[in-house]
C-alpha cells in the first residue's frame, strides 16, 4: 500500500541514511527480499544486506548532497518522484519509481539519474 505520506516518510527516512551512511538506517528502507536497480536495466542488488553492502560501496559523504523532490503519480501500488541531487560540483536529474509495502518499506526500487550539463 503506498500513499503520499508513507512516500514522504520513506524519502525522509533514505535521506537520512543517505547522510549517516549508517547500516541500521538504510537496512530499515528495505524489506528483507527487495530489490534495488540502481539503473533500470541492470542487474539488482537483491536483498537487504546485498542493498547495504552496495549502498555502502558507493556511498557519498555525508553533507555532501542536497536532494529535492516532488511526486509525479502516487498510486496504491507505486510511486513515481522526480528528484534533483546538487554535489558541490555537479547535479543530477533523478526519477525513483518505489514499491513499498504495507508497513512502509521498500520492496523494488528502480533510479533513473542523469548529470546536467557543465557550464
Amino acid at each position: 500500500m503506498t500513499d503520499l505520506s508513507r512516500v514522504n516518510a520513506w524519502i525522509d527516512a533514505y535521506v537520512r541514511a543517505w547522510n549517516s551512511n549508517d547500516r541500521a538506517h538504510i537496512g530499515a528502507l528495505f524489506t528483507e527480499d527487495a530489490a534495488y536497480y540502481t539503473a533500470p536495466f541492470d542487474p539488482p542488488w537483491r536483498g537487504r544486506e546485498e542493498i547495504v553492502s552496495g549502498w555502502l560501496d558507493r556511498r557519498d559523504e555525508p553533507g555532501e548532497t542536497t536532494f529535492t523532490w516532488a511526486p509525479l503519480s502516487v498510486t496504491s501500488e507505486v510511486a513515481v518522484i522526480q528528484g534533483t541531487t546538487a554535489y558541490p560540483d555537479r547535479v543530477y536529474s533523478n526519477l525513483w519509481v518505489i514499491r513499498l509495502d504495507r508497513a512502509g518499506r521498500c520492496r523494488e526500487f528502480t533510479e533513473w539519474w542523469m548529470e546536467h550539463p557543465r557550464s
